[in-house]
């Protein structure tokens, strides 16, 4: 086990349910297929084999463009509340998408997690307002902090009981460049909503893009 997977799943598996959106990594769960995604373990893009990908050089993510749902947003950085559970980013009229710092950066091997809204209170719609509408196959673009971006495509798309968040399959080790989005969803729940919406991309091979 890589030294990120020891550090986030010993994190995660202190964590609670979160009131925001940034996921509940608790025990593993059945997961429900949203409109346009595939259910189960997310497989590689067509023609897209570990062999064919080129990891990134380690570079913090500045911003994330999802041309299939307008999102056009810069990334700040996460890392673990007091309470051990996964930061989210704050509610205000500005939202921003947040990159949790104890995973892999877009485009090095393993999963990087990035985190966003739904809804942002008395600002209404979230970054992450229509994430559930992607479907495989569709572009996500990281650009870094050295100046180059790193383009996925969506391999599935989750709607998850925040109490069934399917921890391994986030945050456990892949053997390549992978992403995943989070975001609440599902109906309302008292503040906040029952489910999780869980985006799952690969590294698109350079000859690709």
């Amino acid at each position: 086990m890589s030294p990120f997977s020891r550090r986030a799943l010993a994190a995660t598996a202190l964590a609670v349910l979160l009131a925001g959106c940034g996921g509940s990594p608790a025990d593993r769960g059945t997961d429900q297929a949203t409109p346009g995604a595939t259910a189960g373990t997310p497989t590689a893009s067509p023609g897209q084999t570990t062999q064919s990908v080129r990891p990134l050089a380690r570079s913090v993510p500045v911003a994330l463009r999802i041309p299939a749902i307008g999102v056009d947003t810069p990334v700040m950085r996460l890392g673990l509340a007091s309470d051990g559970s996964v930061e989210v980013p704050p509610v205000e009229k500005d939202d921003r998408a947040g990159w949790y710092r104890h995973s892999p950066t877009p485009g090095q091997t393993g999963p990087s997690v990035i985190l966003g809204h739904v809804t942002v209170g008395r600002y209404g719609d979230g970054v992450f307002r229509h994430l559930v509408e992607l479907g495989r196959g569709d572009r996500i673009t990281a650009r870094l902090e050295n100046g180059t971006t790193a383009e996925f495509a969506v391999t599935g798309v989750r709607t998850v009981d925040k109490s069934e968040f399917p921890t391994e399959d986030v945050y456990g080790n892949v053997d390549r460049p992978e992403l995943r989005l989070i975001t609440c969803g599902g109906p309302r729940s008292g503040d906040g909503y029952r489910d999780n919406v869980i985006v799952f991309a690969a590294l698109i091979p350079a000859g690709e893009r």
